[in-house]
């Protein structure tokens, strides 16, 4: 029993998306076609099948960004210069026309600067066919015997096909072949000079598993895309020579199931590669016509060749064509070949030129645009909208993108260095690309008749066509042997003739041998129903053998089908992986450039401070040999110094010495004139030079003048000598002086800190300070407190009276006595003193308290320096 069920169509449900959730990333490969010139420079090589890498040509350097002169991209497969149109053709096309013959859709697009081998690689030359006759060869080896008749299948004008009955099939062909002015489809291979051996017998390959039990029809369209408007190669205008009219631009439409599609483009159904080739040269031939008369570059625009491949599945009977348009599947293949992509710097455009150069690269851009943003939304989980819509290219294939059919780029280079940065942007691009993923198609059954079905109802025709032939008109369902032993087993008939109306004997005899008969056809058929229940009983038991076995065939689907499902989670989780891994690979690609530019940065920096490490010590070096320089100068000055301040104390110490041994000679004869106490003169005697001097002792100041012995002066006694008990503080940082007068403090503590143990146990403080005074010598202060115990347990002083003790040299003055009144010298000078004996002649202690009219300047008194005359 066949059963007939109603199939899904072949296009996705509207307004669903593709639910699979399986993604293929983009395919891009990559060709370089050979140097025009062995002399050229070449930009690239190839480093293996998948690899390529770029060389920056002499004289140009790197960009600021750290770009190095050497970069390296990986594609899928990379074609070298050996390459030839069959194996690109094996891998990159072959697939996708599989993939058409199996109800899905495929999209592949050329890539590259103009003069890169595009055309070359889509359409090829005599002898060398590139993808398109190649594509269009293995679909007409592949669906030939199953191919419909013409008109069977027609355009709807909405992206849709409808199959018609065979009467109007038949009168369309009619009048097809009516018409004159269109050919009719060649039974032998064309011989045209464009296309004549485009492909050799023992290249032509076709596709396995091809469905037997359905009927297809191919149906070419062609347009061109230019200046962003959209051109039919296909339609047929009237031609006027004199006023000749621009062609007409066609408008994009989304059909029911929201793919877009060009409205009013024309499709040509064609039966053979030979006719293909025929429509897609007519479009040729009308594209160049069009550059012609608008003066326009056919590099300069897109060309896209479009296969639809209709099928449908053929009915019980497997005669016709099934008449259901659900039933109808229609895949297409887009073959395009872009634009080229270098800058309109280089085009060499004016005016008009320069504007629709500028168009066809901002439809470029905007393919760009549209990648770079897929990549982003599919990487970073985004939902930024992709501009399809601003650029006709874009919103043609917006659906492929979206998940409709598989998508490959075939990038074309020429390693010549002048397109060297066209071709460093296209390797982007390229690089890009190959990130995003397209959802996987889906396979999609046609029907539910059971396969096979064309050839056991042709093998059936022919065996009951040959069993009529043998029997010659039996019963319906009897086969003629059946049928003679049934003849044979009747009795036979008597003579049926009656020779009067008193015949009594021939009719009884009849009536009695219709009886048996009618006796014997009841037994026959009595054994005929025992046979039919015994073989029902029979078809019974093989029935519940087949519903257990369906039953057990059901619940080991369960169990496949719990496998699938598991399969597929695991696919999924490895898809999942697998996009983390790239992910995580383009992050590492990312750091390890990264990585790349801080390494060089750091190597700079490291030279950079190496040889400023190297010049800070040549300087530090210089600075030492300057400084040793220096101090052996200043060492030498200062010895040299020295020796020479040495000389001149001592010379001016002989001197004063001499000075002073005259001045005391004359006031020792005053003196004995005065006090006429001796009678005995005796002669004075100069001390020699060196053997009588005396070493005077040198003072604590850098005073260079000359010193006396002192003498024991008169003093009191100071009034820190009580008999309290005092903390004498004396810093670490004082002079001891040998000088008559000291401090004594019988009953003291002595520290070089004052502390609070120290402070407890007294009653009295006192501080020795030294300082330099304005003469240059050091004079000595006794700052006196009292110490009292505060509120809170501590010690304080409070500061009650200062002595100062300070050192001179006095000057030498005559004996001789002062009067009443103001004295005089024997030189005449005044003598503002009161002092009567050169014994006096010393430092004088004056004590100062606290509150004395003396104030903070008080000095030792003495002899006042001679005043010049």
């Amino acid at each position: 029993m066949i059963r007939q069920m109603k199939g899904k169509t072949p296009r996705r449900p509207p307004p669903k998306k593709n639910s699979n959730n399986q993604k293929d990333p983009v395919g891009v490969y990559c060709r370089v076609r050979p140097l025009g010139a062995e002399d050229e420079e070449c930009c690239i090589e190839v480093i293996s099948n998948t690899t390529i890498q770029l060389h920056a040509p002499d004289g140009l350097k790197a960009n600021r960004n750290g770009e190095y002169k050497e970069t390296q991209y990986s594609f899928k497969k990379v074609f070298g210069i050996k390459t030839t149109q069959m194996e690109l053709f094996e891998d990159v096309a072959k697939p996708l026309v599989e993939d058409l013959i199996h109800c899905k859709n495929g999209l592949l697009f050329t890539y590259g600067v103009t003069g890169s081998g595009k055309t070359f690689t889509m359409t090829g030359y005599p002898g060398q066919g590139g993808l398109l006759p190649r594509s269009l060869d293995m679909i007409f080896n592949s669906i030939g015997p199953y191919q419909a008749k013409r008109y069977v299948f027609k355009p709807d004008d909405k992206n849709g096909m409808e199959v018609q009955n065979q009467v109007d099939a038949l009168l369309d062909r009619q009048k097809r072949d009516s018409q004159t002015t269109v050919p009719k489809t060649p039974t032998t291979r064309r011989i045209d000079p464009e296309f004549a051996d485009m492909i050799s017998p023992e290249e032509a390959c076709k596709a396995d598993g091809v469905d037997e039990d359905s009927s297809y029809s191919v149906f070419v369209s062609y347009i061109e895309i230019y200046n962003n408007y959209i051109y039919d190669l296909l339609e047929e205008t009237p031609f006027d020579p004199i006023k000749p009219k621009p062609p007409q631009s066609k408008l994009l439409r989304e059909d029911q199931n929201h793919n877009m599609y060009v409205a009013g483009c024309t499709e040509v159904e064609v039966k053979s590669t030979e006719e293909a080739f025929e429509v897609f040269w007519r479009g040729q031939k009308k594209r160049r016509i069009a550059n012609t008369q608008l003066n326009r570059e056919s590099s300069r625009s897109h060309s896209v060749f479009i296969i639809k491949l209709a099928q449908a599945p053929l009915d019980a009977d497997g005669d016709n064509v099934l008449q259901d348009k659900n039933q109808v599947n229609v895949s297409q293949l887009c073959l395009v070949d872009l634009a080229g992509s270098e800058r309109t710097s280089r085009t060499r455009a004016e005016g008009n030129r320069l504007r629709e150069a500028g168009n066809i690269n901002q439809s470029l851009m905007t393919l760009r645009t549209c990648i770079e943003v897929l990549r982003e939304n599919q990487m970073c989980g985004t939902n930024k909208m992709v501009p399809y819509r601003d650029s006709k290219v874009t919103h043609l294939f917006k659906n492929y993108f979206d998940g409709e059919g598989k998508v490959r780029m075939v990038v074309c280079v020429n390693p010549k260095a002048d397109d060297y940065e066209e071709t460093l942007l296209v390797m982007r691009f390229a690089e890009m690309t190959q990130e995003v993923e397209v959802a996987r198609p889906v396979d999609r059954p046609i029907c539910g008749f059971a396969a096979g079905r064309r050839q056991r109802n042709q093998a059936f025709k022919e065996e009951l066509t040959r069993r009529l032939d043998e029997r010659g008109g039996p019963v319906d369902g009897e086969s003629p042997s059946v049928f003679s032993q049934l003849l044979l087993s009747f009795p036979a008939l008597p003579p049926c003739e009656i020779s009067g109306p008193n015949d009594d004997v021939t009719l009884p005899r009849l009536i009695e041998a219709l009886e048996k008969r009618h006796k014997i056809r009841q037994m026959m058929v009595e054994e005929y129903n025992k046979t039919a229940n015994m073989l029902k009983s029979v078809l019974q038991e093989q029935d519940g053998n087949i519903l257990s076995k369906e039953n057990f065939i059901s619940e080991q689907r369960g169990k496949l089908g719990e496998k699938d499902k598991m399969i597929q989670n695991q696919k999924n989780e490895i898809d999942r992986l697998e996009k983390k891994s790239k992910m995580l690979e383009y992050k590492i690609d990312i750091l390890q450039k990264t990585t790349n530019i801080y390494e060089e940065d750091k190597r700079s920096l490291q030279q950079e401070l190496e040889s400023r490490e190297h010049r800070l010590q040549r300087e530090l070096s210089d600075k030492r040999r300057m400084e040793t320089r220096m101090q052996g100068m200043v060492s030498d000055t200062k010895l040299k110094w020295e020796k020479e301040c040495e000389r001149r104390v001592n010379a001016k110490q002989l001197e004063m010495q001499n000075k002073l041994w005259v001045k005391d000679e004359k006031l020792k004869q005053l003196k004995a004139i005065v006090t006429e106490g001796k009678s005995e003169n005796r002669q004075p005697q100069r001390p020699s030079r060196e053997k009588d001097k005396v070493p005077p002792k040198r003072s604590v100041s850098p005073s260079l003048g000359p010193t006396v012995p002192p003498v024991r002066p008169l003093h009191r006694r100071s009034h820190s000598a009580g008999g309290e008990r005092w903390v004498d503080h004396k810093p670490t940082t004082n002079v001891e002086l040998d000088t008559v007068m000291q401090p004594n403090l019988p009953n003291a503590i002595k520290v070089s800190a004052p502390t609070e143990k120290a402070l407890s146990k007294c009653d009295k403080y006192v501080l020795t300070h030294q300082e330099v005074a304005s003469d240059g010598e050091i004079q000595t202060k006794l700052i006196k407190g009292e110490v009292f115990k505060t509120r809170g347990g501590g010690q304080a002083v409070q500061f009650t009276d200062i002595e100062t003790l300070k050192q001179e040299i006095p000057v030498p003055t005559s004996r001789k006595r002062r009067s009443s009144g103001s004295g005089a010298t024997p030189d005449g000078e005044p003598m503002d003193g009161n002092w009567t004996d050169v014994e006096t002649r010393c430092s004088v202690a004056v004590e100062m308290r606290a509150g004395s009219n003396l104030g903070p300047g008080y000095q030792h008194h003495g002899y006042q320096k001679r005043r010049k005359p």
